[in-house]
């Protein structure tokens, strides 16, 4: 690559970067734009008060949360910003687009000037694009694991208050006091909406919406009909953790004897990057024909398709649901 390819890479690199910084809203007004929300989404307000509207305003300014905001009469908008809940992640809408673009470009001015293929390029950036959300995905997948673990403790801890002659506001708050991250965040904003006058029963199917978890929505669901049909609380909760932890179990148990399938997915999909990059470490332009000649290139792009073909039919397969 010659000096002015690194150069130029340079600057775009360091002038996304400049960006990214100096469009982060600062600690203060994230707090702040937290608060605001809270309160928002759980008290239907009578009035529009100036001060809310000032701070309101004063989030705005942000070219991220301007950006998002104009985004949000298209529908991956709204995909988008759920992800984005569900992944707990402070980044807006507008600022996964952005972050996607810059990544993109970076993408595809790297591998134009390596591989001067204008289609390997878009290629690549389609590619680049899709790494935020990869990485929510894979933040959203960690942190519902994390609450499907340790919702089956919480419970059995919200059975133990109500058998101590507690309320019901008051087991949630000892579960939102003792119970680990993120399970206790959620029950917190459960805790603090009924205290801001919101109904229990709104205030759980908020936390149902904010994680996607089929347990939590059996726990959601049993509540509530215990709630309009009566019944003893407790021996409903007791045997929701019963019902949840057996299902965390068989799904470790699918998880465990489908390792083998998934490990195969994975060499499989990763084996011809790796021996080409090896090959060509050992003897550099062996592999320069692929990329230089039309037939190569044809070749190149029937593998990558065969390659992403087999492994989305080894992921359907090892893919169990519980």
């Amino acid at each position: 690559m010659s000096l002015f390819a690194i150069a130029f890479f340079s600057i775009l690199t360091l002038s996304f970067t400049t960006a990214m910084l100096c469009t982060q809203p600062q600690s203060s007004s994230k707090s702040a734009r937290r608060r605001l929300e809270v309160i928002q989404k759980s008290v239907r307000p009578q009035s529009r008060g100036a001060h809310g509207t000032e701070l309101k305003d004063a989030d705005q300014r942000s070219h991220s949360a301007r950006l998002g905001a104009a985004l949000e009469r298209y529908r991956f908008a709204g995909k988008l910003s759920q992800l984005l809940i569900h992944a707990n992640s402070n980044l807006g809408v507008g600022g996964t687009v952005l972050s996607a673009i810059g990544i993109a470009l970076c993408c595809v001015t790297v591998s134009f000037f390596l591989l001067h293929s204008f289609l390997l390029s878009v290629v690549a950036g389609v590619a680049g694009s899709s790494i935020p959300i990869v990485l929510l995905r894979f933040k959203r997948s960690r942190r519902l694991k994390a609450f499907n673990i340790a919702l089956p403790d919480a419970i059995d801890l919200m059975a133990r208050s109500l058998r101590a002659g507690h309320a019901m506001g008051s087991a949630i708050e000892f579960v939102a006091e003792q119970s680990p991250k993120p399970l206790a965040f959620e029950f917190v904003q459960v805790y603090q909406q009924q205290r801001l006058g919101l109904q229990f029963r709104d205030a759980l199917l908020k936390m149902g919406k904010r994680i996607p978890s089929k347990d939590l929505q059996f726990l959601i669901t049993a509540i509530l009909v215990q709630k309009e049909t009566g019944g003893d609380l407790t021996e409903i909760l007791d045997r929701a953790s019963y019902v949840i932890r057996e299902r965390v179990r068989i799904e470790g148990e699918v998880r465990t004897r489908t390792a083998q399938g998934r490990l195969t997915g994975w060499i499989l999909g990763l084996l011809p990057l790796i021996m080409l990059a090896l090959i060509n470490l050992a003897n550099p332009g062996y592999s320069n024909i692929l990329f230089q000649d039309p037939v190569g290139r044809q070749l190149l792009y029937a593998g990558g398709t065969l390659i992403v073909l087999g492994a989305l039919v080894i992921r359907k397969i090892v893919d169990v649901q519980v």
